[in-house]
């Protein structure tokens, strides 16, 4: 039984809206389109997406209150999940993943907090979201400490929790900080309902879904298009103009990795930045064919 995730949503708000990137991302396209999220979202359910993964990667205090909008914290939490409740509405079916993004940065191992406040900032958003989610998904951790940060904050919501990590694009054996994915088992066994390896190359993906089927929980992937992640990216307030799409990296193409990811035992597949509807209805497609049912 396979879960399949949406695609990539902070990307396809900015190509959507032809607006130029800002470090807020995906939060200032939902800020200036009231709407747009809901249709993304509506629109991967129709992709046969299961799961809407929710606007609020990058909701957090520290990238707000450098443009004055901490204030709305709440109030931007709050849109992102009437917009996917929505789009479940219309669809009819479908799981809500309320998501959580790194503190800090994405990618980085050498910014946060110390782990008592890294636990309660977490703690914090996910508190916003058990009320309105069916699992809070822990998203792009890049250390073994933020894994555990995030994992002790967001279990205490009483909700099921998908720790989900960043690894290197050429040793997928390894995550954003060096540190070894196998590391991660005795982190994940203590409260994790499943754990994933997300926003990274999808060739590295066999490697960490090896390292990750050890922590005998269930398990799976979601891989971005970026070309690579650049120096310019782990600058602080970088833009997604830092970054480029892999032209390559087709929906069939993209398909035929998902079918090696659930021969490897994945069962949470899905697509994340650079990944479109497309994407998503082809992984739909191609393991319908093969058998697999979804939930």
């Amino acid at each position: 039984m396979i879960t399949l995730l949406d695609g990539g949503m902070g990307q396809e708000l900015i190509n959507r809206s032809g607006d130029a990137p800002t470090p807020l991302w995906a939060t200032q396209v939902m800020i200036d389109h009231p709407g747009l999220v809901q249709a993304i979202h509506e629109d991967y359910f129709a992709a046969g997406a299961t799961v809407a993964t929710t606007n609020t990667y990058a909701i957090h205090h520290d990238r707000l209150r450098d443009f004055g909008l901490d204030d709305r914290f709440g109030a931007l939490h709050a849109q992102a999940l009437a917009e996917a409740k929505a789009a479940r509405q219309v669809a009819g079916a479908g799981r809500i993943a309320g998501s959580i993004g790194p503190l800090g940065a994405s990618y980085r191992a050498d910014v946060g907090p110390e782990h008592a406040e890294a636990r309660r900032l977490y703690g914090e958003v996910a508190a916003i979201l058990a009320p309105q989610v069916d699992v809070i998904l822990g998203e792009t951790i890049a250390t073994l400490a933020q894994a555990r940060a995030l994992l002790e904050g967001a279990q205490a919501t009483g909700k099921p929790v998908w720790l989900s990590v960043t690894v290197e694009d050429r040793d997928g054996t390894k995550l954003r900080s060096g540190e070894p994915v196998a590391e991660l088992a005795a982190i994940a066994r203590d409260g994790a309902a499943a754990v994933l390896a997300n926003c990274s190359a999808p060739e590295a993906m066999a490697a960490a879904l090896d390292a990750l089927s050890a922590t005998g929980l269930p398990y799976g992937c979601y891989a971005n298009g970026f070309k690579q992640i650049t120096e310019d990216f782990l600058k602080d307030r970088p833009t997604v103009d830092a970054l480029e799409a892999r032209p390559d990296l087709t929906a069939e193409l993209y398909a035929d990795f998902a079918e090696h990811w659930a021969g490897q035992g994945a069962t949470i597949i899905g697509g994340c930045c650079e990944t479109t509807p497309a994407h998503i209805a082809a992984i739909r497609r191609r393991l319908t064919d093969k058998g697999y049912a979804f939930a």
